[in-house]
């Protein structure tokens, strides 16, 4: 019998992105668990990218549901499949549901950008619009006898109206309603994109919904009802009835192990959470913490070792305090001036602390989803005096010294106290504008205009001159070597950093748990300012809750 040369199988690269993804990447056991098997946002992109070149890969799988929880994630996640496409391979959809008496608009943005979307014969396609609702707490607080001292810099920044009011300002509500018309404007595009038809169609598919999986089909949002075996079943057999299914863990393990060494190296610094002095941590039920020592140390590194070539960092963050803020500004300063390139790269928001670490790259590259901008200061504190008489708490005081009692949760603040507040106040937000404007090569009268607190979508910030350009990891690395001046296939090494202990890889590393009940909190008298924002001068931050309500 002739000898017959062995061929390898073709391929069929399925994703499940029905939990979503996790953004960083888990680094240590601990992280892992708590990721809850949803994988890291960059290994998705990387598999993506891979997969258009490789020969063995006939086509893309990808499970949906709620495959990101912002609206930077799905762009960024969107943006991958439709790059993939380019090469002539089909990318198909299959999800259960998109939303189940839920909003559904993220799940169905991403499959906006595949070439057939299959759902689950009950499943439905819950397309309801964009709608930001914003609590605001201040009546509560005043029935429990805490009584909000707050002041900003300027009228947009209203992170502190959730605790000062009871409905919107003007400037308040006129953010509020740009940013949920600019994000109805990035849904808008990408259905007309995806689907070939125009924009006004596709107003009118969002208008019309929710629909069942059956009206889907009959308007187009869907090409077929296929339960997921069967959708699995027709993808192989357009790949080849010898097709095999490759999952990302097992294919992105087996394209590593033939990855070449000698790439230029990219350092790739992550900065996801709240700012604080400090170690980057976790913060228990309030999400990751940014600890300012620890992306001083990571720029450290990275500008230390000879054989990084540039650095992305990586922003997912609502701000925090002013001075860790200012820390890492000063090393994305430093590490520009011993010649390695700093790219930001946004993620779901970075706004305030978040701007402030970003301004003085070489470029920043934001989504069209990101929540960024916010550039001012907000400062104050919550008066408990009344709730703990309420309560029968009290307490003795001694004090030395005229404001010995400025920060005490049992008194407001004295005329002369709001004279150094305000004092505060007022520089930090023209050490703001004015780092903006140098950063960004821009004129201070209209960082001026653009800034007094407001925040902007990333596609709105483009347009005002505080972002380069729109897109994500991908057009990051392609800014990399951009500046390096390499070829735009030229293949590049990343290397985290800051490079982890023994400890952390291990995963002993001991977090320290954030205050958890804020009405605990507030009876007990050590209510922080959960603000998240650049100017804090107050005694912690933590992320607010939830991504449906990202901090101004």
């Amino acid at each position: 019998m002739p000898h017959r040369p062995f061929q390898r199988s073709p391929l069929v690269l399925a994703i499940d992105l029905a939990r979503g993804t996790v953004d960083p990447p888990p680094a240590t056991p601990v992280e892992k668990v708590v990721a809850a098997r949803r994988p890291a946002l960059r290994d998705v992109l990387e598999a993506i990218e891979y997969a258009a070149t490789d020969p063995r890969v006939r086509a893309l799988l990808v499970r949906l549901g709620q495959p990101a929880a912002d609206w930077a994630t799905a762009t960024e996640l969107r943006e991958a499949i439709v790059a993939f496409r380019a090469s002539g391979k089909p990318a198909i959809a299959h999800a259960e549901t998109f939303g189940e008496f839920s909003d559904g608009n993220l799940g169905y943005l991403v499959a906006s950008g595949f070439d057939e979307i299959y759902l689950q014969p009950s499943g439905t396609v819950e397309l309801t619009g964009v709608a930001r609702e914003v609590p605001f707490l201040r009546g509560v607080l005043a029935k429990l006898g805490v009584e909000p001292e707050f002041d900003s810099r300027y009228e947009y920044k209203s992170a502190k109206n959730m605790f000062t009011e009871t409905g919107f300002t003007e400037p308040h509500r006129e953010a509020e309603d740009r940013l949920a018309a600019s994000l109805h404007e990035v849904l808008v595009a990408s259905i007309a994109d995806g689907r070939g038809v125009a924009e006004a169609t596709a107003r009118a598919l969002i208008d019309g919904g929710p629909y069942l999986g059956s009206e889907a089909l009959r308007v187009g949002l869907i090409d077929g009802l296929y339960w997921r075996d069967e959708a699995v079943a027709n993808v192989k057999s357009r790949a080849g009835q010898d097709a095999e299914i490759r999952t990302l863990t097992a294919y992105l393990a087996a394209r590593r192990m033939r990855l070449h060494r000698g790439r230029p190296t990219v350092a790739l610094i992550h900065g996801a959470g709240v700012i604080r002095v400090g170690r980057s941590r976790p913060m228990g039920p309030f999400g990751p913490a940014i600890g300012s020592d620890t992306v001083v140390a990571a720029f450290r590194q990275a500008v230390d070792d000879e054989k990084v070539k540039a650095i992305i960092f990586r922003v997912n963050s609502p701000g925090g305090s002013a001075v860790a803020s200012d820390s890492i500004w000063r090393e994305v300063v430093r590490a520009r001036a011993a010649g390695k390139p700093v790219i930001v790269s946004m993620g779901a928001v970075a706004a305030s602390g978040g701007y402030w670490v970003s301004m003085a790259a070489d470029r920043i590259v934001a989504l069209p989803g990101t929540i960024t901008g916010s550039i001012g200061v907000v400062v104050g504190k919550f008066v408990t005096a009344a709730l703990r008489e309420r309560l029968g708490l009290s307490s003795g005081t001694v004090e030395h010294g005229e404001r010995a009692r400025m920060h005490s949760r049992l008194r407001g603040f004295s005329d002369g106290e709001w004279e150094r507040i305000n004092a505060f106040l007022d520089d930090i937000y023209n050490d703001f504008v004015t780092k903006v404007a140098e950063g960004r090569d821009l004129n201070r009268a209209h960082v001026h205009e653009i800034a007094r607190g407001r925040v902007w979508t990333g596609a709105d910030a483009l347009t005002h001159g505080l972002v380069d350009r729109l897109g994500g990891y991908a057009e990051a690395t392609a800014t990399v070597r951009e500046l390096l001046d390499l070829a735009p296939d030229t293949g590049l090494r990343f290397q985290r950093f800051p490079k982890p202990g023994i400890a952390e890889r291990l995963g002993f590393a001991q977090p320290e748990l954030a205050d958890t009940a804020a009405s605990v909190l507030v009876a007990s008298g050590r209510m922080r300012t959960y603000l998240g924002d650049a100017g804090i001068v107050d005694a912690g931050v933590v992320r607010w809750p939830g991504p449906t309500f990202p901090p101004r």
